[in-house]
């Protein structure tokens, strides 16, 4: 489970940023949504939105984070040994001007794991990775696992394993977690796999980030259809999902196409409505943007709650009726549908969750993060809880009158006048 994150130096994120997923002390203990978790001292969250005028960054507050996730699973077995021309060692993306530019690039996150917490983090230039770490608290006192300066490794005598052998055939442009994982490290597998599992939908690099996402999602549920029965059961969480966001669709199915089409474009769907003819099947395509939105997003969701996973998704309310995505925030926010402490990280505009249109507020206080430009162009992420609202008070109302700052400044030109 995610405790903490913080990022410096990646696209907007020129200084240090931090996002928390731990609770705060706003009074409202009774809904179930902080969480006792084995391993921290004090109650954690499941679900974090971040709000901000657009391009503030707060989509960067998750790619920075997907970043890290790709560093760790791809960075020995995918990334190039040799720089290639107008390519650095490191595919990093720090600041886009200024001094900044040329230092390195910082992530880091706290999370908890089989009842113990860890630190791990890194920093990044274009060419190598210039410091890597690793702490534990199986207990309460802190152990080091592993520290790096550019090449040199120190490893504490709780680490066990091949450290040195995985140290001789670690590059400079990759992780030594990346590594030790491919080398199955007793220790550091988990770890590895918690990275791995984080999901990510959003198009962090351009518009085919998102059809790339859309892509895999697709393949993995014709995956779902096509395989044995004991896949049956989540195959069925996504028709329940479905079914109950009432856009009255009831099934799913996989329609015949040739197989270098099904290579090349992903396969395709057709969904059934709720009808008394028979043949009430209506290509996926041809279904409005909200209901092809929560198509794609099922699976991941459903992944993460049954993993207890995290889930960054850019945009929650893309084409999707405020219902449905207060539908998803609550399958999160619930204890009864989450019990494995899957979180959901997300970025939005939808202000309707913010107050009491659609019933009790789907996110609370602490779970509202805000971002904004300064004035040299770099984004500042802070929490709504900075302004200490009252717990009576109408969000929604106070955002969008700026009361908490992250709106957009709309300059007003009077013709003829001053």
């Amino acid at each position: 489970m995610l405790v903490e994150f913080r990022g410096e130096n990646h696209r907007s994120l020129r200084e240090e940023q931090v996002l928390t997923m731990e609770a705060g002390r706003v009074g409202d203990e009774s809904d179930g949504r902080p969480r006792r978790v084995q391993g921290y001292p004090e109650q954690l969250l499941t679900v974090a939105g971040l709000y901000g005028a657009n391009a503030s960054g707060k989509s960067n507050v998750l790619a920075a984070l997907s970043f890290m996730r790709e560093a760790v699973v791809l960075s020995h077995r995918f990334w190039s040994p040799d720089e290639e021309p107008d390519e650095p060692l490191v595919p990093r993306d720090p600041f886009a001007w200024g001094p900044k530019r040329r230092e390195p690039s910082l992530f880091e996150v706290v999370l908890l794991l089989n009842g113990a917490r860890y630190q791990y983090g890194f920093q990044a230039s274009d060419e190598q990775f210039m410091e890597e770490w690793l702490y534990a608290w199986p207990g309460r006192r802190k152990q080091v696992w592993f520290e790096r300066e550019n090449q040199r490794f120190k490893f504490g005598d709780n680490l066990k394993g091949e450290n040195h052998s995985i140290e001789l055939v670690t590059r400079p442009n990759a992780l030594f977690l990346s590594a030790a994982a491919q080398h199955n490290h007793p220790q550091l597998v988990d770890l590895f796999a918690w990275f791995r599992s984080i999901g990510v939908i959003g198009p962090y690099s351009g518009r085919p980030g998102l059809l790339r996402s859309r892509m895999a999602s697709s393949r993995a549920l014709a995956n779902l259809l096509d395989a044995d029965a004991d896949q049956q059961p989540l195959l069925d969480e996504v028709r329940d999902l479905l079914k109950r966001a009432d856009i009255g669709v009831i099934d799913l199915r996989v329609e015949d196409e040739p197989e270098k089409k099904r290579l090349r474009s992903g396969p395709s769907f057709s969904l059934k409505h709720q009808s008394d003819m028979e043949d009430a099947w209506l290509p996926l395509r041809e279904e409005s943007n909200g209901t092809q939105t929560l198509f794609y997003l099922a699976l991941p969701v459903l992944r993460a709650l049954q993993r207890g996973s995290v889930l960054l998704v850019d945009e929650l309310e893309h084409s999707l009726h405020p219902a449905l995505a207060k539908h998803i925030i609550d399958q999160f926010n619930d204890p009864a549908t989450n019990p494995n402490n899957a979180q959901l990280i997300f970025t939005t505009h939808d202000t309707n969750l913010l107050g009491t249109m659609l019933g009790e507020p789907p996110l609370r206080r602490d779970q509202v993060w805000l971002t904004e430009k300064d004035s040299e162009g770099a984004t500042v992420l802070y929490p709504l809880t900075d302004y200490k609202p009252r717990k009576a008070e109408n969000l929604e109302r106070g955002y969008l009158q700026g009361r908490y700052g992250a709106v957009p400044f709309l300059a007003t030109t009077l013709v003829g006048g001053e």
